[in-house]
């Protein structure tokens, strides 16, 4: 069983909820600095806790980004991501003279996967092994 300290309390639930996030700059073109990246984790900071999420950890290379952010279960991923994609794009746009392809960034997808906790074989494991009433 995880450490209490891992999971978070709302008002109704206890959660522990992580994804790992990637978006890739169009076209995957290296545009993406230092300069940049620095800038783009106190960006995807502020647009998490706007969503009552924090970013675990960003880091990424020049043509790509990953994100580890922990959320609350009312967000939605697809939500959380078009949020995150379009501020930084719109502020390092404004900061920098970046190049980008018809005023786009990111390419139009991304990679999102859950994470954290106890590998799925082990869940299906303990589901399975509940005793049923008779």
């Amino acid at each position: 069983m995880a450490n209490t300290e891992d999971y978070r309390t709302g008002r109704h639930c206890v959660f522990g909820m992580h994804v790992h996030l990637v978006f890739v700059t169009k076209y995957r073109r290296n545009v993406l600095t230092s300069q940049h990246h620095d800038v783009l984790r106190e960006v995807f900071a502020k647009v998490c806790a706007d969503f009552g999420a924090s970013l675990t950890e960003c880091n990424g290379e020049d043509d790509h980004v990953h994100l580890l952010v922990e959320y609350p279960p009312q967000v939605a991923v697809s939500k959380l991501v078009n949020s995150l994609k379009g501020v930084a794009s719109r502020r390092l746009k404004q900061r920098f003279p970046i190049r980008t392809y018809r005023g786009h960034l990111w390419s139009p997808s991304y990679f999102a996967a859950s994470c954290g906790g106890a590998p799925l074989s082990i869940i299906r494991q303990y589901v399975e092994n509940q005793r049923r009433p008779a």
